[in-house]
């Protein structure tokens, strides 16, 4: 789960990284009563979950509380890449010396953490590692180890960053190597890390992504998501603990295995071109133990979306046989009832399949087509999706 900044600025801040005091308003007259109680001039900062907020117009200085107003008044309701801004964050302004960055983020390909580091902060760090990779330095973390005041002083030094800010520096990062772990984060990142005129170090931006597989621990940051912007879908297949992303294209995909439905959705999105271009609308992932429970949850999440006009299911029967499975996806027809009415092609393969295509032929439910092949039965699915669009 990705944080706002204003999100990923308390944290910190319960952290002990050093912040500047802010408050978040969601229209024009919260945004002028919070630069009336800090004082002095301010930012106005969309909160968004991208980047790229400066040149989309979504950061601006504001001098006083009615310029605070105006600001925001411009800012909300901006469209930036895709999000829509709901919020802003006012925050002290301050003068800046010199712009540093900062990350620590799980490295999956190597199987431990990463830090990052930088003396030329501000700016993206995608740009920084493609045309200058010499200024970003990247330290490997033992995540048995982590980070000590030794290995902050090995990163600092590796960055280059100024010796007059170098004491400042390694506790900043002990502090966020503290909140990476406390928070079960995946990635903690500051950018810019500035350096003020008086030589203060200060965390002027933040950005935090939590491992929502470690939820149970964290019971407290249910609090932080924003009901407001999640996809309803997506919001209502978390509920039913189903493994769901919502994407853009008319054919509904149920399988068993991740591996799986990332290849449905190609053979799905293959297919669609001779019929009308349909694409897959959805990844459900309903893992082995595709009981009838399950399967009616993930066909009522999927039967919700509009834009949904066929279902694909594809099973491997494994663990679960693909009889258990036919009877899942017959009983879940019998539970959703008249919440059923679009087409379903099933494709079943693997164990006891012979059995599993029985069941489904004898229940002769006139929404369902069964096809023997992965191919044919992407096919016979996006035909039906053309039609029904």
């Amino acid at each position: 789960m990705d944080l706002y900044e204003y999100q990923a600025k308390e944290i910190f801040a319960s952290h002990g990284v050093p912040t500047l005091p802010g408050s978040v308003a969601d229209d024009p007259a919260g945004a002028k009563a919070a630069a009336t109680e800090l004082g002095g001039p301010v930012v106005v900062k969309a909160q968004v979950k991208t980047g790229g907020r400066g040149k989309a117009g979504g950061v601006k200085l504001a001098e006083n509380p009615d310029e605070a107003q105006t600001k925001a008044e411009a800012i909300l309701g901006l469209d930036i890449k895709g999000h829509e801004v709901r919020k802003v964050l006012v925050t002290s302004a301050s003068d800046i010396a010199e712009e540093y960055y900062f990350s620590i983020l799980l490295d999956r390909a190597n199987r431990n953490f990463l830090a990052m580091a930088s003396v030329e902060g501000g700016m993206e760090i995608e740009e920084v590692a493609a045309t200058k990779p010499e200024a970003l330095a990247r330290i490997a973390i033992d995540p048995i180890k982590g980070i000590d005041a030794a290995k902050a002083r090995e990163i600092v030094e590796a960055a280059k960053f100024p010796a007059e800010v170098a004491d400042q520096c390694v506790d900043v990062i002990v502090q966020l190597w503290d909140t990476f772990v406390a928070e079960d984060a995946t990635l903690v990142e500051i950018n810019p890390l500035v350096k003020d005129p008086q030589g203060t170090i200060i965390a002027l931006d933040g950005k935090v992504t939590l491992d929502e597989n470690a939820a149970f621990r964290q019971p407290k940051q249910a609090e932080l998501v924003d009901a407001q912007a999640e996809d309803p879908l997506e919001a209502k297949a978390k509920e039913k603990d189903l493994n769901y992303v919502k994407l853009d294209g008319q054919v509904g995909i149920i399988g068993n295995g991740a591996g799986l439905v990332m290849s449905t959705l190609d053979v799905v999105a293959y297919a669609g071109e001779a019929h009308k271009n349909v694409k897959p609308a959805n990844f459900l992932d309903i893992g082995g133990g595709a009981s009838a429970e399950v399967m009616a949850a993930g066909l009522d999440v999927i039967l919700g979306d509009d834009d949904v006009k066929s279902v694909f299911v594809n099973v491997f029967g494994g663990i679960t046989a693909c009889d258990a499975v036919a009877n899942g996806i017959v009983q879940a027809l019998k539970i959703l009832g008249d919440e059923a009415t679009k087409p379903l092609v099933v494709r079943l393969d693997g164990n006891n399949v012979a059995e599993g295509r029985q069941i489904l032929a004898e229940a002769n439910h006139p929404l369902v087509t069964l096809v023997d092949t992965m191919d044919g039965a992407a096919d016979k699915a996006a035909e039906l999706a053309a039609a029904g669009a």
